[in-house]
């Protein structure tokens, strides 16, 4: 079989339009690394389907090549069996009473050919939100000054904005991913690029907080403290040393003489997390340990083995393994604090968290799953008017056929770990749960191709842990959108992301407030773009063409634009066109949340981050020009209570 061929029996399509329109084919070689990969699928002979159990209702047909009768067991997710009988024509049911959630089905017919195949009994759609319509305050929490963080926002710093907000009436905090980044690569800080979304970001602790903490390492750190805190860019090298420096004298502290409390509750968490939490803990102990990619490590640890991380927890290294899980306990506690605190404030989503679309290859989760995620692979996009040349991630993302064979229980677990914390979530570039752009290692990101991915199964289980969890879930639906795929995001209950500067027509105007979905999340901008300000003064266009990026935009299609914005705002009847007014606009649309960034509620005229570029601009970097308790008397107060009328909490 020749690879064009092996490629569409992957679903992988070598021939596309970009989002310019023009018509692309994969190269062979580089087609050929992609088939090589991905996993092949496994033989479905009686089935050939993944089950989706909607609403738990299901007549599943058998193929004409399966020989009847067919035996069948459904199992759960530990592996027993749940039920068991004989297909004596070509359909099954779903057994009666069955709860929601995820299994395996295993069928045998008279011939012998056998096939594994998941079913999800999923709800008819995802949770929808117990409130009508609200506001989030969206916040790049890294970025968050005050008089006593550590040069980088953190957890306290998310707690006293809860705080602000609330008193402002927004439903919730919006923010940047926190997943786990690299302890020993804090330059490396996008939080779009983790080491695992299984995971926190450890630098976001509050470490004074912690109980365990000695006075004297806060002392012996005071005055360094202070240089990070006067600093507009985070120093990440320098934050990072004094955090982990800290953890360490926690930990220290905490195994000889914690409270009793306070050790139950770390028991307890050790626990409730399980193999996993020792997994990963294990991981960074190993990858400190080896100092290389895990693939390049002692073929013993190539893979996960519970039975031998069990053995390294226990050895020799059940300080450094502890250490790891004391980390990610103290993360989780300031975190479910924040959630908590929100809660009893009354804010009716609370957090509403960002997860990125994929992971570092030879980060955690990769090593993890190795079968459903794709280490070998980037995720990107093609090339479009804002990124002629394309798009590669650098990131390592699911595949169909791994999802498949792990019953999308690593779909489940990514989406629990962020859900988990939040009344809300934001997938980011949701269109990859029908198909990903990849691009193989080497390879430019205009020579990638897309891959199908099972769109109604993953669909499914975004609703049925969404409904477990109540959480609401947002897609982030930018770029490229194939046809009908909107439509069928909202006939499961995923709401869209409406971004203000994309929401115009063929000839550049914006599109009137009754355009807009209700369920959708509206916002002016999103982290890769202009803020307010930047976008009104041409920040944005005349930084790119400075480095040599080609912005997809003249000056005068700007000024164009601005022109177009006016007249919106004139037709809705709204006198001015600060970003106050442009907030009014967006509060008057249909979509239930509002997401207003705090960045242009402060007059930033830098963006957070400068897709295509690593250097030439301090990308997640950047500090607020305000401290945070500064920033209520820095805004207009009344013009946002005005602007947001409708849907200010208490008002």
């Amino acid at each position: 079989m020749d690879t064009f061929a092996k490629a569409a029996e992957l679903g992988i399509q070598s021939e596309f339009y970009d989002g310019q329109g023009q018509h692309r084919v994969t190269a062979p070689a580089a087609l050929a690394a992609i088939v090589d990969a991905i996993p092949q699928p496994q033989p479905k002979p009686l089935l050939g389907t993944v089950l989706v159990a909607r609403g738990g209702e299901l007549r599943a047909e058998l193929t004409d090549a399966a020989h009847l009768p067919v035996r069948w067991q459904l199992h759960d997710q530990q592996g027993a069996v749940l039920a068991a009988d004989m297909c004596h024509e070509r359909s099954w049911v779903v057994p009666a009473g069955l709860q929601q959630g995820l299994y395996q089905l295993d069928l045998q017919d008279e011939s012998g050919a056998r096939e594994r195949a998941p079913l999800i009994v999923a709800p008819a759609r995802a949770y929808g939100g117990a409130f009508d319509r609200g506001w989030l305050l969206s916040v790049q929490l890294y970025g968050v000054r005050s008089q006593r963080n550590w040069g980088m926002g953190d957890f306290s710093d998310l707690a006293d904005l809860i705080a602000l907000a609330a008193e402002l009436g927004a439903a919730g905090i919006g923010l940047n991913p926190l997943h786990a980044l690299f302890d020993d690569r804090p330059q490396d800080c996008s939080p779009y690029s983790p080491n695992s979304r299984l995971f926190l970001n450890a630098l976001y602790i509050d470490v004074a907080k912690l109980p365990e903490l000695p006075r004297s390492t806060l002392d012996e750190i005071e005055t360094l403290l202070g240089e990070l805190r006067a600093s507009d860019m985070i120093r990440y090298r320098e934050v990072a040393e004094l955090k982990w420096r800290g953890l360490h004298a926690a930990f220290a502290a905490f195994r000889c003489n914690a409270e009793p409390a306070r050790t139950a509750a770390f028991a307890a968490f050790r626990r409730e997390r399980g193999a996993l939490l020792t997994r990963f803990a294990c991981f960074e102990v190993l990858r400190h340990q080896f100092g290389t990619p895990w693939w390049e490590w002692p073929e013993v640890w190539r893979q996960p083995d519970d039975v031998q991380c069990a053995a390294l927890a226990s050895g020799e290294h059940s300080e450094a393994v502890a250490f790891v899980e004391y980390v990610q306990w103290c993360a989780h506690q300031q975190l479910q604090h924040c959630q908590d605190e929100a809660e009893r404030r009354g804010m009716p989503v609370g957090l509403y968290l960002d997860v990125a679309v994929g992971v570092q290859s030879n980060g955690f989760d990769a090593w993890n799953e190795q079968i459903a995620i794709s280490r070998k692979l980037g995720v990107g996009a093609p090339p479009d008017p804002l990124n002629t040349a394309g798009q590669d991630w650098g990131l390592a993302g699911f595949n169909a056929a791994g999802l498949e064979a792990r019953a999308f229980e690593p779909y489940r677990a990514m989406l629990a770990a962020s859900m988990r914390y939040a009344g809300a979530i934001r997938l980011d570039h949701v269109l990859g749960l029908k198909r990903l752009y990849l691009v193989p290692h080497g390879y430019r990101a205009d020579n990638g191709a897309y891959a199908a991915m099972p769109f109604e199964a993953l669909l499914a289980v975004t609703a049925l842990e969404s409904q477990a969890q109540r959480c609401v879930v947002i897609g982030e639906d930018l770029g490229t959108v194939p046809d009908g795929f909107r439509e069928r995001l909202a006939d499961w209950g995923i709401w869209s992301y409406r971004v203000m500067i994309f929401e115009r027509d063929g000839d550049g105007s914006f599109r009137s407030v009754d355009l807009y979905p209700a369920d959708a999340l509206v916002t002016f901008n999103t982290h890769d773009l202009a803020t307010f300000a930047g976008w009104r003064g041409f920040a944005d266009l005349h930084f790119k063409r400075s480095v040599g990026i080609d912005p997809g935009e003249s000056d005068d299609a700007r000024w164009h634009a601005l022109g177009m914005l006016d007249n919106v705002l004139r037709h809705e009847a709204i006198g001015s066109n600060d970003f106050y007014a442009v907030t009014r606009f967006m509060a008057r649309t249909r979509s239930r949340l509002l997401a207003i960034s705090l960045e242009d509620l402060l007059k930033v005229a830098d963006q957070p981050n400068v897709p295509g570029t690593i250097d030439e601009h301090p990308n997640w970097r950047r500090r607020l020009p305000v401290e945070l308790s500064e920033i209520a008397a820095a805004i207009d107060r009344q013009a946002l209570n005005d602007a947001t009328a409708g849907r200010t909490l208490g008002r």
